[in-house]
């Protein structure tokens, strides 16, 4: 066991579940849109986009709504956000979650989530967090959330924010995250830091990390 560690720090999404990217590109083949349409919509004006405002906690469900197909039509394909937050909760890994309780049982546990707030909607296909999502978060310690705190990853402040409230210094962390760009300023912060595509490699590397051993 790697006793200079401290801290273990999970993102959510493309970590615990599969990418929700693999539902964008489902849905893009399915409706005839292009390769990489949703993310292109998400890229475009990124700070100040209606994900971004979303993730922030800015703006409501309904007005993201309408800001997204309203973005995605300028770009020439109108999707509604609805639509597009359907596609959001991935497959569990089972496998993800057990190496979470193994780490639990040595150093503190946390997660950093660009997030929404929960659905202001009675529409049934509308479900967050799912069920076993929730049964998941009730395992970290500390749950930092971007639609709660009003700033998203990668602005540094997240990062900080949780290792504030687990009294550690970023370089007594790990950070697990799917997305590189969210992993720089982790890193640049003195992390020791993860990218998941293949869990399993993920979960070696973490175990080179902490010492640990996982099932």
């Amino acid at each position: 066991m790697n006793t200079q560690l401290k801290a273990i720090l999970w993102d959510f999404g493309g970590v615990f579940t599969t990418s929700p990217f693999e539902a964008f590109a489902r849905f893009e083949k399915e409706r005839g849109l292009p390769e990489n349409f949703i993310r292109r919509v998400n890229s475009t004006n990124h700070e100040t986009n209606a994900w971004a405002q979303f993730e922030s906690g800015k703006i409501s469900h309904e007005q993201f709504d309408q800001m997204f197909e309203q973005e995605s039509r300028e770009l020439g394909h109108p999707v509604k956000g609805s639509d597009v937050l359907l596609l959001l909760s991935g497959q569990v890994r089972p496998r993800m979650v057990q190496a979470l309780m193994e780490c639990k049982k040595h150093y503190s546990v946390g997660c950093i989530t660009n997030n929404m707030k929960p659905a202001e909607t009675s529409d049934e296909r509308v479900s967050w967090p799912p069920s076993e999502t929730a049964k998941i978060m009730q395992l970290f310690d500390t749950i930092v959330e971007s639609s709660v705190e009003g700033v998203r990853k990668p602005d540094p402040r997240i990062y900080n924010i949780a290792c504030e409230r687990l009294g550690c210094s970023p370089d007594q962390c790990v950070y697990l995250d799917d997305l590189g760009i969210n992993l720089k300023p982790a890193r640049a912060m003195g992390m020791i830091t993860i990218k998941v595509m293949d869990p399993n490699v993920a979960i070696e590397q973490l175990a080179d990390a902490t010492g640990l051993v996982f099932p």
